[in-house]
């Protein structure tokens, strides 16, 4: 049995979420290159891109958030020992979320059109999110596909490749944007189609990316992936009970943040351009504490796999301790530079301006967002999805209910809006600690 000191180390903490930091530091930059690169073209498109990353995102969530409950499963058989039960658990994921793309894309191309049509004001912006959508949809069979390989990686710790896999990534979405939005080496100029196009290509180098490592590096024989698995009913209903719930929970959330932005459209185009700066910028210190979120969720999997439960809540204390020194040189760093950072996603100066109140107060949610995705996480990974699912319900109701009351009805500054962060962060904080402190999750069967 693993050494359980080990395990909890601040090194080894960090050993695993190093990697996974990498690896979302380049993925959000395919965010800010999309963002900076149509912030340049111009306002209707930097503002379409908001609402349209965002819709693609509810969609994407669907399998991505079944992966993360596939990564919960794998982690809890890597602790038991158990690794080629992990292969077989990715197999069957991947069949799923193959087959899930299918008719999510199907779907899509049905509805998507008279949806955005009903939601959206400005007609310029919904040509323009319509048309990022129907180019970004074909990538979504290879995006699921590599986010199981995600799963299987961080679900056994060996997270080292998820760097190497990132850095392709994301040098492929900077040649195909340059590329396609703006027409170079003889293509024309696609504009927002062209930033479609191009994270679409990104995500098939992603996945080629993953087989190959895989095949060459990866100890196929140990973990039962020397051979192609079956798509095993039995196994993925016995999946379910914790997948199911990690989609609807990855849905639900994403859907609330898609609403805000439509809100947020309601106010003006410059508005939902200083949000679309705003998200960008946000996602920078994201994916830092999503890092140590992701972290614990996997750590926690495998240490009650080992049968240290009893070591659960100390570990959550240094990852605390970690992402909060992280979370907050950014935080400080970018309140001291604002227009700087904001300059970054587009050259009109007034905009950059007129983007900093925003910016910092979204800044200071994450003194409390911080806290909320780590216990939140902690939840996910003692496999009580159902019950992170519920908590995260409550927080995103009266998230919806503020968000209502400040931007649909009062039409606050947008800057205000923002404090709706503050909101959402505080109550699943609060939810999540409580449940964690109060030990429900113990003897949890997978």
């Amino acid at each position: 049995m693993p050494d359980s000191r080990r395990t909890y180390s601040y090194s080894n903490i960090w050993r695993v979420a190093y990697p996974i930091l990498i690896s979302l530091i380049m993925e959000q930059m395919i965010g800010l290159t999309d963002t900076a690169f149509l912030g340049r073209v111009g306002e209707i498109e930097l503002g379409a891109s908001a609402i349209a990353i965002v819709y693609y995102m509810v969609l994407f969530m669907t399998g991505f958030g079944f992966s993360i409950g596939a990564q919960i499963i794998i982690g809890r058989r890597n602790g038991e020992g158990c690794f080629k039960e992990t292969g077989k658990i990715f197999w069957t994921g991947l069949y799923f979320v193959l087959a899930l793309s299918g008719v999510i894309i199907l779907l899509s191309e049905i509805f998507s059109p008279r949806l955005m049509m009903a939601m959206i004001s400005s007609m310029q912006v919904y040509e323009a999110a319509l048309s990022y959508v129907r180019w970004r949809l074909p990538g979504m069979m290879f995006a699921f596909m590599t986010a199981m390989f995600r799963a299987f990686y961080v679900g056994t710790t060996q997270t080292k490749t998820l760097t190497l896999n990132s850095i392709v990534m994301v040098l492929s979405n900077i040649a195909f944007n340059w590329i396609l939005i703006f027409g170079h080496l003889g293509f024309p100029a696609l504009g927002i189609t062209g930033a479609a196009i191009g994270s679409s290509l990104a995500e098939l180098v992603s996945l080629l990316f993953f087989i190959i490592y895989t095949y060459i590096r990866c100890d196929r024989e140990k973990y039962g992936l020397d051979k192609f698995g079956n798509l095993d009913f039995r196994r993925l209903k016995e999946m379910m009970p914790v997948c199911c719930w990690t989609m609807v929970q990855n849905v639900v959330s994403v859907s609330t943040w898609f609403i805000f932005f439509l809100y947020i459209e309601h106010l003006g185009e410059r508005s939902l351009a200083i949000s679309n700066i705003t998200r960008s910028v946000s996602g920078l210190i994201w994916v830092v504490v999503q890092a140590f979120a992701a972290t614990c969720s996997t750590l926690v999997s495998n240490i009650i796999g080992e049968g240290h439960q009893e070591k659960v809540m100390s570990l959550i204390k240094r990852i605390l301790k970690i992402s909060y020194g992280a979370a907050t040189l950014m935080i400080v760093a970018f309140c001291i530079f604002p227009q700087a950072i904001a300059r970054i996603y587009t050259d009109i100066p007034d905009l950059a301006r007129a983007s900093v109140p925003a910016m910092i107060v979204m800044c200071t949610s994450y003194f409390i967002n911080t806290g909320a995705q780590i216990f939140f996480n902690a939840v996910s990974g003692t496999g009580s999805t159902r019950t992170a699912f519920k908590l995260e319900l409550a927080a995103l109701i009266i998230y919806m209910g503020y968000c209502t009351l400040v931007i649909h009805v009062i039409r606050a500054d947008v800057a205000v809006c923002w404090t709706a962060e503050h909101v959402y962060a505080g109550i699943l904080l609060l939810f999540s600690w409580r449940f964690m402190k109060s030990g429900r999750w113990k003897n949890r069967i997978l």
